[in-house]
């Protein structure tokens, strides 16, 4: 694999991951845009102990164009996008409306809150961090699961770069890398891709996890974890040599599916090479698994989110995906209304034995 790094119009950078040797120089982005000065802001809920993200810019951000105006592909025939190449095989770019940017204070966590209306109980700070968009394949038509173990290959080698990279960015807490898959998700662009968060804060769902592996006073609370639900069996979906993929004990979503490496490694940079091998061959093969769950020809929605060590977490801190899909039945969506949005209370109507069930039938039949 090759990388190249170039900058788009607007200061942004674009980096090239190709599947061989670098390909000849890319051409220049010539599209006439302004300098990328997005305005992005924390505001701290005292009540809660957590950090909101306030970007109004957002609002006006590219909502499902037709395939022929979509940004994500490549630039040909004449219409310029957001890539300038007119073939390419995965590429990350900075997002062009970006949830977190670096600020001109370029500030950190140690950064002093400022006010909101001069009280001080209500504190905000500027929303550093980094937001990049990561291209899986210049084919609009595609999906993540319908690639090559070879393209998910070089996926997990990019998840793996940035990774890296944005980890060493001054004030970010936690990367996570994360694919939003379909309307009903809320997805905006139809290309297949995912994004990269590079959070200022700890994000409440880590912090949870980090409170449990306090309380478990320097037990392996994921390997725990991974050890009891191979114990019962009855929601492993895949078990291979590195990795485990399963339905948890107390899933939330009326499809769920979590995929754990068998050893402890805190994020995709620790992953070695048999690991890396491994899951480019069964990760594709678990999208398509969820692909077929109804049996209804329609793609299933869902949210596919990397969850990585936190800053200072990585020897307790295990990386992992979590995937899940709010469609509870063809044709039918699960809500998440009173108890769920209100209370953050769960109620979920598919017993996780059922689910892990369904997946096994089908991703063994695919196999």
């Amino acid at each position: 694999m090759s990388r190249t790094v170039t900058r788009l119009a607007d200061g942004r950078e674009l980096i090239y991951f190709d599947e061989g040797p670098a390909a000849a120089p890319r051409p220049p982005d010539t599209r006439p845009l302004p300098p990328s000065r997005p305005s992005v802001e924390l505001r701290h809920d005292v009540l809660h102990d957590e950090w909101v993200t306030v970007t109004t810019h957002r609002n006006t951000r590219t909502f499902l164009p037709d395939a022929a105006a979509c940004p994500l592909c490549p630039s040909r025939d004449g219409r310029r996008s957001e890539i300038p190449a007119d073939d390419y095989d995965v590429v990350v770019f900075e997002n062009r409306f970006p949830s977190f940017a670096a600020s001109p204070e370029a500030a950190s966590p140690e950064t002093r809150p400022s006010p909101v209306d001069g009280e001080p109980l209500f504190a905000r700070r500027p929303g550093d961090g980094r937001c990049e968009v990561v291209c899986f394949s210049s084919d609009h038509t595609a999906s993540l699961g319908s690639l090559p173990p070879r393209r998910i290959r070089t996926v997990i080698e990019a998840w793996a770069d940035r990774t890296a990279e944005l980890s060493a960015l001054p004030g970010v807490q936690q990367v996570f890398c994360f694919e939003n898959r379909g309307e009903e998700i809320g997805v905006t662009l139809h290309h297949p891709h995912g994004q990269i968060y590079a959070y200022p804060f700890v994000p409440p769902r880590s912090r949870q996890v980090l409170a449990s592996l306090e309380r478990a006073a320097g037990r392996d609370l994921f390997g725990e974890v991974l050890a009891a639900e191979r114990r019962a069996g009855t929601r492993i979906v895949v078990d291979g040599e590195h990795w485990t993929a399963f339905v948890p004990a107390a899933a939330r979503w009326p499809v769920q599916l979590h995929l754990y490496p068998r050893r402890h490694v805190a994020g995709f940079p620790g992953l070695d090479e048999d690991e890396r091998a491994e899951l480019a061959e069964l990760y594709p093969a678990l999208l398509r698994a969820c692909d077929a769950y109804y049996d209804d020809d329609a793609p299933l929605p869902y949210v596919a989110g990397w969850h990585q060590a936190p800053r200072g977490a990585h020897d307790t801190y295990r990386l992992h995906l979590q995937l899940f899909s709010i469609r509870r039945a063809p044709g039918r969506l699960k809500f998440l209304a009173g108890s769920e949005s209100g209370m953050a209370a769960w109620i979920n109507d598919v017993a996780p034995e059922q689910v892990a069930e369904r997946l096994r039938e089908v991703v063994h039949k695919d196999g």
